[in-house]
């Protein structure tokens, strides 16, 4: 039995640069809510000293890592593309995810922008398809290019014969 050996194209393009300082901010707020939840536990139960010390020594170490670490590999694997024929990703961190959506199954296409996103200049295309697996999203784009994508994804879809179905 012969095994196919042509292997899948990368998408051509990446999010923003911008991208990891999004996603970091969202892990920065994350670890200030444990680390306000460890100082609480201190301040409300003084005799667990050393596990408050381990936990915070924990904190000290990962949380650098993690917001650095994180958003410059996501930075890394993150990719999309438009063509005449599908809308391409691929995404993740630990799990890597490859997404093709025929542009005859798009059914809708979304621009979402969040608070730090508007601050960054940036948004999130989402691609809605007829497909159990739910809409493909391309994140953290600069704005122009999330208006700039929607626009062409709109004008690809409108001239594809299909049902989206």
């Amino acid at each position: 039995m012969d095994v196919p050996t042509s292997k899948l194209a990368d998408p051509a393009w990446r999010p923003s640069r911008k991208a990891p300082l999004l996603w970091a901010s969202g892990i920065v707020i994350l670890w200030l809510v444990l680390i306000v939840a460890q100082a609480l536990l201190a301040l409300a139960r003084p005799g667990i000293g050393w596990p408050l010390a381990a936990a915070a020594v924990a904190t000290v170490v990962l949380a650098p890592l993690h917001i650095i670490g994180v958003p410059w590999w996501r930075y890394r694997v993150h990719r999309w593309e438009i063509t005449g024929e599908a809308v391409h990703t691929r995404q993740g961190w630990l799990v890597q995810e490859h997404r093709i959506a025929p542009i005859s199954r798009v059914q809708t296409v979304d621009t979402t922008r969040g608070p730090i996103d508007r601050l960054l200049g940036l948004a999130t295309v989402t691609v809605t398809t007829a497909s159990s697996a739910g809409a493909v999203t391309i994140p953290a784009l600069d704005l122009d290019v999330a208006e700039r994508t929607v626009r062409e994804l709109t004008d690809i879809a409108a001239q594809t014969r299909g049902d989206a179905t």
